[in-house]
């Protein structure tokens, strides 16, 4: 299984997934909100890991964040 860890990629690598990621899920779900974009680019800053990404916009959502 490949590893999306920031240590085992590259910029321009996690920022294909983003993308790809991005472009599947708005099929179904619409644009993603300016917090959510500025968590993906926190990971493709290589400052944030994907999963603390996703903790955090599930949190957000649970506590009913929308920005």
């Amino acid at each position: 299984m490949k590893s999306y860890l920031i240590k085992d990629t590259t910029r321009e690598e996690r920022q294909k997934y983003v993308d790809d990621a991005l472009t599947i899920s708005q099929i179904d779900a619409g644009a993603p909100s300016k917090g959510t974009i500025e968590l993906l680019d926190l990971y493709i800053a290589g400052k944030m890991e994907i999963e603390d990404v996703q903790k955090e916009i599930i949190r957000r959502a649970k506590e009913g964040i929308i920005d």
